[in-house]
């Protein structure tokens, strides 16, 4: 690493996206995630369409 960098060139939030979303990564425990890629492959869809239906299944039950 340098001791001194120029930043007189600069330009300051030059790809700063205001409406930018971020998707943050969610780690599954080794049993959920080898049953959601199962059940992907027999039902020949996405595995976040799978847990994206698991999750709403579990959200609709919670509202009751």
């Amino acid at each position: 690493m340098k001791k001194e960098y120029d930043f007189s060139k600069g330009v300051r939030g030059k790809f700063h996206n205001p409406d930018g979303e971020f998707n943050f990564p969610i780690y599954l425990d080794r049993e959920v995630a080898d049953f959601v890629q199962k059940l992907s492959v027999e039902k020949n869809v996405d595995r976040s369409q799978i847990v994206n239906k698991l999750l709403r299944k579990e959200m609709e039950m919670i509202k009751l």
